[in-house]
């Protein structure tokens, strides 16, 4: 059975020895090259399925080498081999078009890691070629899953879907910017299920709806006994992650003294749980996103900015609704098949309807959009639905962001009654007015009571309003 075919390029002895016994026990043959010369004539003569490469060469620096295989060998993926600490390099390879990259002195379960996902890309997996396990590869059939998933004919929507499509390949960190309704976390998916990593766990967290005292412990878990209520030993999000992707969702509302615990798990590829003596290693592909300015942030100094280097090596823009009106009737179709499954007659939008749509600048995009057809279904006489049955703002959503609530009457509290319960009932109180305010527009609500839309769902749930 054919096997596997690696370039190892680098000027020192000893590096080359380890890296190339290290391949050898996962089946896989070596070509090894000193400088950059002697790496392009060995691409010449061999069909390599992976490539790691040292930053400094006696003729050059692997970035040149990444530069060129995007070029003339773009499947096959380039790991670059950094020296300790020097991120800027590595971020640098990153942006140049590298797979991943590893540290000298060399931690070989992070090798191991990064060769067995780099291969699950090969040509070779697809035919079942030795270890490590095939993966997934992007064929037809997935960009036509990605189309009906990430639905839109814009010209903004095919260059997101073709981005997407790229970074499954890499092992980057992505930044997904956009405003909220967006789809960030649709495109997160999609770039975790496209990829290599797609068998493994795809764990999204909303850094916004973790107490502050208890982030710690969800992000790296924790050792029984390590505080009060600590009964057992539990796993982090890292932990659950790996092999696979962590969704970093609203990554902008992480406290400082957490990016800074963040940023060393990034860049170190370990964790040590609250109360733990050992670091463990962890494989995880980190993808975040916010609908804030993560740059200005920075200038605030609310944000770090090294943090924010390191998850934002490939920015990811996805288009508010506004931008990409002609996607209109495709999405509305779909949204309203969606909500009318098992009907026997499904509603379908009137002209003018559709033109009121397309004259609207939604402010909460694709989610609004899908809150104003659920509304308008329900309120829609017959099988087609008006322009009144919208009930579209009459003004932008600026104005109604910035009308503030009647204010809630605070009963006295009973002490006969749980405090939790006073509480989230005042709570209940508040939503419910924010909610008729905005006749039950959910991203107008969670505006004008200041939270996030999906802290503003955690409540719904947890209040039982939904």
């Amino acid at each position: 059975m054919e096997r596997y075919l690696a370039l190892i390029v680098d000027d020192e002895p000893d590096i080359l020895e380890l890296l190339e016994m290290t391949l050898a026990r996962m089946d896989i043959d070596c070509r090894s090259a000193h400088d950059l010369a002697s790496a392009y004539a060995l691409l010449k003569e061999h069909d390599f399925d992976l490539c790691l490469t040292d930053m400094r060469l006696p003729d050059g620096d692997g970035i040149e080498l990444v530069t060129y295989m995007q070029q003339a060998h773009a499947n096959v993926p380039v790991a670059m081999i950094t020296a300790h600490g020097n991120m800027e390099l590595a971020i640098n390879a990153l942006k140049a078009g590298a797979f991943d990259f590893v540290s000298k002195p060399v931690d070989l379960t992070i090798l191991r890691n990064l060769v067995s996902t780099a291969l699950k890309l090969s040509s070779k997996a697809a035919a079942g070629v030795s270890k490590p396990k095939p993966g997934k590869k992007i064929s037809p059939t997935d960009e036509l899953d990605i189309e009906q998933q990430l639905l839109g004919q814009s010209e903004a929507m095919v260059k997101t879907r073709a981005t997407i499509i790229k970074l499954a390949r890499s092992q980057a960190p992505v930044y997904i910017s956009g405003e909220s309704g967006t789809g960030k976390e649709l495109v997160a998916r999609l770039i975790h299920s496209k990829g290599p990593r797609s068998e493994k766990p795809f764990v999204p967290v909303n850094c916004g709806a973790i107490p502050q005292d208890l982030m710690e412990s969800e992000f790296f878990g924790h050792k029984k006994g390590s505080f009060t209520g600590a009964v057992a030993d539990k796993d982090g999000l890292f932990q659950a992650a790996d092999g696979g992707t962590l969704f970093l969702d609203e990554v902008a509302e992480l406290p400082l003294h957490m990016q800074v615990k963040l940023l060393r798990v990034i860049q170190e590829k370990s964790v040590r749980p609250i109360g733990g003596q050992q670091e463990t290693s962890v494989d995880v592909r980190v993808l975040s996103a916010t609908h804030k300015d993560l740059a200005k942030l920075v200038e605030s100094g609310d944000f770090r900015q090294d943090l924010f280097y390191r998850i934002n090596v490939i920015e990811l823009p996805v288009p508010a609704l506004r931008d990409r009106l002609g996607d209109i009737p495709i999405l509305a179709s779909h949204v309203l098949e969606q909500l009318g499954a098992g009907l026997e007659h499904l509603p379908i939008l009137g002209s003018n309807a559709l033109n009121a749509l397309n004259h609207y600048a939604f402010p909460g995009n694709v989610r609004e959009l899908e809150n104003i057809l659920e509304r308008a279904m329900t309120l829609c006489e017959g099988d087609v639905i008006h322009a009144d049955d919208l009930q579209l703002p009459a003004t932008s959503s600026a104005s109604t962001a910035t009308t503030k609530p009647e204010p809630v009457e605070i009963p006295e509290h009973d002490p006969d009654v749980p405090l939790e319960d006073y509480l989230g009932n005042i709570e209940k109180d508040a939503i419910m007015q924010a909610l008729e305010k905005t006749r039950y527009n959910k991203t107008a609500a969670a505006k004008l009571l200041g939270i996030t839309f999906r802290a503003l769902r955690y409540k719904l749930k947890k209040l039982g309003l939904e």
